[in-house]
This record gives C-alpha cells, structure tokens and sequence, in this order.
C-alpha cells in the first residue's frame, strides 16, 4: 500500500509537470514573442521582460520575475493567511519557474512563425495555457500567482477567490499599456484570459460530466443487481406505478460520469432490450464516487 502511495504521487507530480511545460510553452513560443500580455505572475514577468529590454536588449527572464513575484507572495501570505500551501503548489511555482527560464533560453522565439499575428497567438496561447492550467488543477497543484494574493484579500474582505482573480488579472493586463502604449495590447490580453479561463473550465468539467440515468422496466431488480456487480456505482430502486397499466414496478435511478454511460447503456440492453431509459445532464453531484460537497 505504501509503494502504491508513493507510485501515486510520483505520477501525480509528473503529470503537474507535463502541464506546467504546456503551459511555459505556451508562453515561451506564443504569447512573449508577438507581445501578448497575461495575468498572474507570468504576465507581471512578461511586463518586466519588456521593460527591461525584451529579446533585444536582454531582458530579465520572465521564470525569474515569476519566481521572486511568487516568493514575495508566499512570504506575506505565510504571516497573513498562515502555511496553508501544499508541497504541490511550491513545487508547481519552482518548476514553473525553470521551465519559462530554459524555454525561453534555448527556444527561438520564430519556432511557430507567429509572432506577427497577436490574435491568433492570443488564442492559441490562451487555449494551451489552459490546458496546461487545468493539468496542473486536476492533480491539486496551483501556480501561485493571483491565487496568493486572492487568499490574501479573502482573508480581510468577504469576495469570493475567483473575482478577486479576476480583478488582479484585469489590472496585471491593463498596466501593459504603460510598457507598449498601445490599446490593442490589452484587447489581445483581454482575449487571452478569456480563452484561458474557458478552456480551463472546459477540461476541469469536462472529466466531471455526470448524468442520472432512469430505468423503466419490469427487470429493474435485475438490471440493478448486474451494474452492482460489474462496477463501482450503486443503483436506487423507486416505486412506481404505470398510469395506464396501473401495474406496480421498480424505477431503477443511476448517476454516473458520462464517459461511462454507454457501458449502462448496453448492460440495460443485454437484460432487457425492451426497457425505456431517461437520462439527463447533472449541475453538479456530491458524495463517494464523486465530489466532495464543500461549503464556505
């Protein structure tokens, strides 16, 4: 149990890394070369990076900035917030860190041909940062960055995290006018976190897509008992009774992720080919087997 612990973190900690090198990708040969801004702490170094010269006249890395941005972060949130951050979250920010350095380093900013055309830099880039994003999320690592700051004010003020995301990031984008003097700056920005934040979205809920499937059927017993013993869902048996009929039966209740529908589908069907099925998209489902129900 304990080498499959340590085999399990070990593939959670590459997989953060693989999505944090899509991510420093993303940056390194879309958004920094046609001079797209960000938000966090990436696009407080891109901001940076300009100012102090950009690929011309050397400007200061961008992993480096990131990597002091966060430090500072990180040390003021420790006093106001306490050490609430995971070893995941601090090896995100030192990898992150290192993989924007060396990208940026031994990658030609030409590798894609498309630092002439911000807007589709814009979205490309948005959309691989992510992915990146998300890959890191769905193994419980984070970035730092807003997120810090976004704890921080939490701590004195009732705003939800994710506005106060936002509202950092708004400003981040915002202030690359002051480096470029140019409104389009911003727009493309603008334009890349919203392609950022729908595409981490998209992937995040994505795998946690549930459906709850009813089964009318005079075998509902049996189809229960059959998805009882080939998987790991339960099954709810109601009572009913048929409005014309007016003959009693069992209504057999699901809930399962959508990518494993199809699997009920034709165990339903190899039981009873004749049963009628209702299935329907799900918000949101809490419990074992699916997410944690978390309150404020």
């Amino acid at each position: 149990m304990k080498a499959n612990k340590i085999l399990s973190e070990f593939r959670s900690f590459l997989i953060i890394s693989v999505g944090l090198m899509i991510y420093s990708f993303a940056y390194t040969t879309l958004l920094i070369p046609a001079k797209v801004m960000g938000g966090g702490a990436t696009g407080v170094g891109v901001i940076v990076y300009y100012l102090t010269g950009g690929e011309a006249g050397g400007g200061l890395p961008v992993g480096m900035t990131y990597l002091l941005f966060n430090a500072v972060l990180l040390t003021i949130a420790m006093f106001v917030v306490g050490p609430k951050f995971g070893i995941k979250t601090i090896y995100a920010i030192g990898f992150n860190s290192v993989a924007l350095t060396m990208m940026q380093k031994f990658i030609p900013i030409t590798l894609l041909g498309l630092q002439g055309d911000p807007l589709l830099s814009a979205i490309l880039g948005g959309a691989l940062a992510g992915l990146g994003i998300a890959i890191c999320f769905s193994q419980g690592g984070s970035s730092g960055g807003t997120d810090i700051i976004a704890m921080i004010v939490n701590k004195y003020r009732d705003i939800s995290l994710g506005r106060v995301i936002m509202m950092v990031d708004v400003v981040i984008i915002g202030c690359s006018y002051f480096v470029f003097y140019e409104l389009s700056t911003i727009i493309y920005g603008y334009v890349t976190m919203g392609v950022l934040g729908y595409t981490i979205d998209l992937v995040m809920n994505g795998n946690k897509q549930s459906v709850q499937i009813m089964i009318f059927s005079t075998k509902s017993e049996e189809i229960a008992q059959v998805i009882i013993g080939s998987s790991t869902r339960g099954v709810t048996l109601l009572d009913g009774v048929g409005a014309y009929t007016k003959n009693p039966q069992k209504v057999a209740v699901l809930v399962c992720r959508k990518n494993e529908a199809n699997i009920f589908y034709k165990i339903i069907k190899e039981v009873d080919p004749h049963a009628f099925i209702t299935s329907a998209s799900v918000m949101g489902v809490y419990g074992k087997g699916f997410e944690p129900l978390r309150t404020k």
